[in-house]
């Protein structure tokens, strides 16, 4: 397994490039699989049903399986919100892990910039971010910067740039 980041400000179009790249990837045959960060409380189960009222009663992990998929509910209660090593090491192997978020970690990142969300680049004072994707020129980036809308040259650059999990795994618990 490869792991690399989508960084940027809420806004930019993470979750839209990524939308994008993954179909790209799957059209050339890489399986990939996604973590994304939030910054805020979220439920995937809904109110009423029987998952939702094992959460409630105090379970503190909830597995939900039909004939499409399956899902696994961890409670957190009072314990510290998981680290990114933590989530990699649940996913089952595939050829490419990208993450959306954790933009604080030492993993490779690929930054999504635009210029709309006038917000500053990331770029200038976080060294793990490998490349840039913008609608804005970044000529002393120091760094490839490819165009938003161009998802193969995205998608290339981000493969190039993945880093083996092993790798990630030894850079996070080092602090780097």
């Amino acid at each position: 397994m490869r792991v690399i980041g989508l960084a940027g400000w809420s806004g930019a179009g993470k979750t839209t490039l990524l939308t994008r790249l993954i179909p790209e990837f799957n059209r050339r045959g890489v399986t990939v699989s996604t973590i994304k960060h939030a910054h805020h409380a979220f439920d995937l189960d809904t109110p009423g049903k029987d998952s939702f009222a094992h959460r409630q009663a105090g379970a503190s992990e909830v597995l939900i399986s039909s004939a499409k998929r399956w899902a696994l509910l961890h409670e957190l209660r009072d314990e510290p919100e998981a680290t990114l090593p933590e989530l990699l090491a649940r996913l089952s192997p595939v050829d490419l892990v990208i993450v959306e978020g954790f933009k604080r970690d030492p993993h490779a990142k690929l930054e999504v910039y635009r210029a709309a969300n006038g917000k500053p680049p990331l770029h200038p004072d976080d060294s793990s971010i490998v490349a840039i994707a913008s609608d804005t020129a970044f000529p002393d980036a120091g760094r490839p910067v490819i165009g938003l809308d161009d998802v193969p040259a995205i998608a290339d650059c981000l493969f190039a740039e993945a880093q083996p999990l092993d790798a990630v795994l030894a850079r996070a618990k080092k602090g780097l």
